[in-house]
């Protein structure tokens, strides 16, 4: 085998490696419910879900995006949970050195890849992480809404549970007007009438 050809070989055998090591993504499960079976989500399914919010929603973003490179962040946003596994979004405590946990996960996982593609990856789970650019923004927004919409399709869902809120829900919901005032709108109008409907506890009045 000439070196080309032996390079190419390592390099296709690195990707095969992270495409199977990225199957265990199947078996992180999230604490929201998918509508029908009503057994919990697990990451790939939200993943793809993602993706799905991505295509169809694209016209209701703040402003004109890629679509292709949200897409990236969606599907790739996350593996890192692999290692780090769910962190269900109410759990202040999990919440604090979740990043950190997350960013060690990411160079593992996305190191497995050829070089040029490590660094492409990384890069699209920073910009979805720092949340800064127009493709973030709406890859957000459709990450945040999501497990709301499913939530608020099984009565209530992981807010029930876990005794959640309206000002929680809310607050978790925030980044999506970041993204797209109009499934922000959305949101608000799914929180008003789960909270009617007595499948999300209200805002506690202050003392």
């Amino acid at each position: 085998m000439n070196q080309t050809a032996s390079v190419g070989a390592d390099r296709l055998r690195r990707q095969i490696a992270f495409i199977a090591e990225c199957d265990k993504l199947k078996e992180i499960f999230r604490q929201t419910i998918n509508s029908h079976s009503r057994r919990a989500e697990n990451d790939a399914e939200h993943s793809w879900a993602f993706c799905l919010c991505v295509l169809v929603l694209a016209e209701h973003a703040n402003a004109p995006i890629d679509v292709l490179r949200v897409l990236k962040m969606a599907i790739i946003h996350d593996l890192v949970e692999i290692d780090a596994g769910d962190t269900f979004a109410y759990d202040t405590a999990a919440v604090v050195n979740q990043h950190d946990r997350e960013a060690r996960a990411a160079d593992r996982i996305f190191g497995l890849l050829p070089a040029d593609q490590a660094k492409e990856f990384r890069a699209l789970w920073d910009e979805f992480e720092a949340r800064t650019t127009i493709e973030a923004k709406f890859a957000h927004a459709c990450d945040r809404f999501q497990p709301m919409l499913l939530n608020a399709r099984t009565e209530g869902g992981s807010w029930r549970a876990h005794g959640i809120t309206r000002d929680k829900a809310q607050k978790r919901a925030a980044p999506v007007a970041d993204g797209s005032t109009i499934l922000w709108e959305e949101i608000e109008r799914m929180l008003r009438e789960a909270v009617e409907a007595g499948h999300l506890a209200p805002t506690p009045h202050a003392s």
